[in-house]
């Protein structure tokens, strides 16, 4: 009788430190500016020329096709980055010392898709976390796991994939998979 709890500890202990093991996690990079890439909408300014300044889409090469000069590279590039390319290109006998500037007007969108309401493609907006994603797409369905999802995010060639909580950070073109909760 004085081993039973002994032997009760013994069979516990184990299957406690199971219960408090998390789950994998893969490190997502998020910190850094903005880089442009396809989908995203960028309004360009050009100083002292109304007829240039519009909002243009980043192609699926990565270009802006932009009048006088043709399509010029911005895929990965910052928008400081951006205007400074597309100020040289303008000054390569175009204009006289050109004064660009370049913001993002509309971020490429995200995707979600799993145990939530409706999955798909929806606008990003600046500071999206997965919880708020998730809102975005009709919120959980009755099997999600609420307390966890699944990232997948390109970084430079590559798409990791990151097991996060709920308050992670979206970038644009991150791809959410809401899993199943298991009981």
């Amino acid at each position: 009788m004085r081993w039973q709890p002994l032997i009760t500890i013994a069979l516990i202990l184990p299957l406690a430190a199971c219960a408090t093991t998390s789950p994998a996690t893969y490190p997502i990079e998020t910190k850094g500016p903005y880089k442009l890439d396809t989908g995203d909408a960028v309004r360009i300014s050009v100083y002292g020329d109304p007829e240039l300044t519009n909002t243009y889409r980043v192609d699926d090469s990565g270009s802006i096709a932009f009048p006088l000069v043709g399509p010029v590279a911005v895929r990965g590039q910052t928008t400081k980055t951006a205007s400074s390319r597309l100020a040289a290109a303008l000054a390569n006998g175009f204009m006289r010392n050109p004064d660009v500037a370049v913001e993002v007007a509309e971020y490429r969108p995200f995707f979600i898709q799993g145990e939530v309401g409706n999955g798909g493609q929806f606008p990003y907006v600046y500071g999206m976390t997965v919880r708020a994603a998730i809102s975005t797409a009709g919120g959980f369905s009755e099997t999600a796991d609420r307390t966890r999802a699944i990232v997948y995010r390109r970084q430079g060639e590559e798409m990791v994939k990151g097991v996060v909580e709920l308050d992670f950070p979206v970038h644009p073109g991150d791809t959410i998979v809401v899993t199943e909760r298991w009981f």
